[in-house]
């Protein structure tokens, strides 16, 4: 198997909606904020659903990849209820092999609204469910071990239970890649992410605010000097601005596309990390690898929600 993804199982439900529902509820637009299934429940019943479809941020790079030709998996812990059997079919119908075993659990499946407002920008309410509780016993170590690569989401340490199951993957992983999530995910947990990052990670994927974040500065020469001390691989999307790839001493860039008929940033950044990946496990060019993560992100903001086909 090339990569073996390990994320949150979240069943993505999309709606649009004015700004004026983020500010009735205490959201900060462009960022996911974990909330009790009542919370949830409340939320949700006010909206109009535009599509549901299973997700999480690694689930759906996966897919990303899946759609690009490579032979990939994914882990992650879904109840066996209604949601949690749509999960399975959606990403079985997408050629990515999933490799939990769904049982009677206490907790749903998790679940996440994506509000998506005027502006095209995306806000994330998610219920985690029992995504949020996925453990060591849940990590398939043959599969993690039989991977070229594993592909982790920083949304893992927003519990307690899932540290567990990300330190036996890291344990027992051949290579290792993890996205930084969110920048509120950073704040949250900023000393073992800066850890990792220095310490346990072959690749990091970050947008800038994120890794602005993660090293507290607000100068992005700062970055380039913090990815160059680091010896490794760090990729940096910014926007309009394009991508950066910061390999040992080496820096690479990429345009983005222009004049694009931006509709929702979902997937954005999971797309581009499948992208990037594709390029890496294929032996492209870091060029042509932050190519191949610009392409897939373009096309992915210019449609709702996170699939491409």
């Amino acid at each position: 198997m090339k990569i073996l993804g390990i994320g949150n199982a979240i069943v993505d439900v999309i709606c649009k909606v004015e700004d004026s529902l983020l500010l009735e509820n205490n959201l900060t637009k462009s960022t996911m904020t974990l909330v009790n299934e009542t919370d949830f429940n409340k939320i949700l019943s006010s909206l109009k659903i535009e599509q549901t479809i299973a997700g999480g941020s690694v689930a759906n790079s996966m897919v990303g990849l899946s759609l690009l030709g490579n032979n990939v998996a994914f882990i992650g812990k879904i109840n066996k209820d209604s949601l949690g059997e749509k999960y399975e079919k959606s990403l079985t119908e997408e050629r990515v092999k999933y490799l939990y075993i769904k049982k009677e659990e206490v907790m749903p499946t998790g679940t996440c609204l994506i509000l998506i407002t005027p502006d095209s920008e995306r806000t994330m309410v998610t219920f985690l469910g029992v995504a949020g509780k996925i453990n060591k016993k849940d990590i398939d170590e043959k599969a993690v071990k039989e991977s070229e690569m594993i592909f982790l989401e920083g949304y893992l340490w927003d519990e307690g239970e899932p540290k567990s199951a990300f330190d036996k993957a890291l344990s027992f992983a051949n290579k290792t890649a993890m996205t930084l999530s969110d920048q509120f995910c950073v704040e949250r947990h900023k000393s073992s992410f800066l850890d990792l990052v220095k310490n346990k990670l072959d690749i990091v994927f970050a947008n800038e605010l994120e890794i602005k974040s993660l090293i507290n500065t607000s100068s992005f020469e700062e970055v380039i000097t913090f990815g160059k001390q680091l010896n490794k691989s760090l990729i940096i999307t910014r926007g309009e601005k394009g991508s950066v790839a910061i390999i040992k001493n080496e820096v690479t860039e990429c345009e983005s596309e222009k004049k694009l008929n931006i509709i929702d940033l979902t997937g954005a950044g999971d797309l581009f990390a499948a992208g990037f990946l594709h390029g890496h496990i294929n032996n492209l060019s870091i060029k042509e690898s932050l190519e191949k993560g610009t392409e897939m992100s373009s096309k992915i903001i210019q449609k709702i929600g996170a699939r491409l086909n």
